[in-house]
């Protein structure tokens, strides 16, 4: 731009940087309210539900007969117990249902199950190794436990295990120890993962601004954040008791209560 003086001179502008998305403190009847808006979505759209949460519940099948296959039936439990932790990222799909439900938007099979695939080119996949890598350390630390506190004494099948593990003075602490160890990582997942997937699902913000959101969002509201972790995490537990099948029905209904606690958290 030139001046008066024949001078040019240059002015340089940029856009200024997305800020940090804003969150509120939610309470109990907050989340009483996603919890009924997560069980009419279901109701609303029952078959989206059953697909995506069959995925989850044929996954865990899956994994307890390759295990049982390889004489590693005692580490059903731990993975029982550790199966609630990849729970978010199977919920991208019923992210995507509340949020066109919520839009008055048609569901579609071909463009939701698109939407699903394209987010492996995007920063969700990100989200994918994080919390693959704290199941993993689950795993890990499990059988560390095993070695340090039952070393000694063998067992091979689910049912020994949970002898072993039920009737012994080893059995007791390594279930302590296994359990708070577990609280710890299941915690961090929780805190990471609780809005950060819906937020990549509907904004163009990268992961870790993403978790860092998610963090900020617990420590809103911590006690009644943590308790809906303890609440997901119970039922989750309960209903893979039987053959898994009960989350055909629970991981919808907390997947899209998941989603409307995100709408609600996060400005």
């Amino acid at each position: 731009m030139s001046s008066d003086n024949g001078e040019t001179h240059i002015h340089q502008t940029s856009e200024p940087r997305s800020s940090m998305p804003q969150v509120r403190a939610l309470g109990l009847a907050d989340l009483q309210d996603a919890f009924s808006r997560g069980l009419a979505d279901f109701r609303r759209a029952p078959l989206f539900g059953l697909f995506f949460a069959g995925f989850y519940t044929l996954g865990g099948l899956v994994i307890v007969a390759a295990l049982t296959s390889a004489n590693q039936g005692w580490l059903i439990y731990p993975v029982i117990i550790g199966f609630p932790l990849i729970g978010p990222f199977a919920a991208v799909g019923l992210y995507s249902v509340s949020k066109r439900l919520e839009n008055g938007e048609p569901l579609v099979w071909s463009e939701i199950l698109s939407l699903v695939r394209a987010q492996s080119r995007r920063e969700l996949s990100w989200m994918a190794f994080v919390i693959l890598f704290i199941f993993w350390i689950w795993i890990y630390q499990v059988r560390l436990l095993v070695a340090i506190i039952l070393g000694r004494m063998s067992f091979s099948t689910f049912e020994r295990f949970a002898e072993v593990v039920f009737t012994t003075e080893q059995g007791w602490i390594f279930l302590a120890v296994g359990h708070v160890v577990g609280a710890v990582l299941a915690t961090v997942l929780f805190s990471v993962t609780l809005t950060s997937i819906p937020l990549l699902l509907e904004r163009d913000v990268d992961f870790v601004t993403a978790m860092i959101t998610s963090v900020r969002t617990v420590l809103a509201s911590p006690v009644v954040m943590l308790g809906w972790g303890v609440f997901v995490t119970l039922s989750v537990i309960l209903a893979a008791v039987p053959a898994f099948l009960g989350l055909l029905v629970v991981l919808p209904v907390l997947g899209h209560a998941t989603w409307h606690i995100y709408r609600k958290a996060v400005v």
